[in-house]
C-alpha cells in the first residue's frame, strides 16, 4: 500500500481506537479525505466497540467472575491488536472478527 496513504491516515486510525466517541470523531475526520487506511481501522474499532457492548450485555446476565474476566481479556486483546496495527501502519484485521467487520460496516466511508 502507498506509504503516503498510511502516513495521512495514521492519526485518524489511532483516534478511532481511543473510545466510541473517538470512533465517531474519526469517522468525521475521514469524511473529506476518505483515506483507505483510516477507513480500515475505523471499521475495526467500530466493530470492537460494538462487540464490547453486545457481549458485555450478554455476560452481565451470567453474573460470573470467570465469564467477565474472559470477556475483558477478549476485548483487550482485540483492542490491543487493532491499535498496535494502526501504530505500525499495517492493514491487519483483528483476530476472529476483523474480516467480518470490514464486510459488515461498509457504510463507514
Amino acid at each position: 500500500m502507498n506509504d503516503q496513504i498510511i502516513k495521512e491516515g495514521k492519526t485518524t486510525a489511532i483516534i478511532a481506537y481511543l473510545s466510541m466517541i473517538g470512533t465517531v470523531i474519526a469517522i468525521f475526520m475521514n469524511s473529506d479525505s476518505e483515506n483507505t487506511f483510516a477507513r480500515f481501522h475505523i471499521r475495526q474499532a467500530f466493530g470492537i466497540f460494538l462487540t464490547f457492548f453486545a457481549l458485555g450485555f450478554l455476560v452481565s446476565f451470567l453474573n460470573s467472575w470467570p465469564a467477565s474476566i474472559g470477556f475483558y481479556i477478549f476485548i483487550i486483546v482485540l483492542w490491543g491488536y487493532g491499535i498496535t496495527s494502526a501504530f505500525q501502519g499495517t492493514f491487519t484485521p483483528v483476530p476472529l472478527l476483523g474480516k467480518q467487520f470490514q464486510k459488515w460496516f461498509t457504510f463507514i466511508q
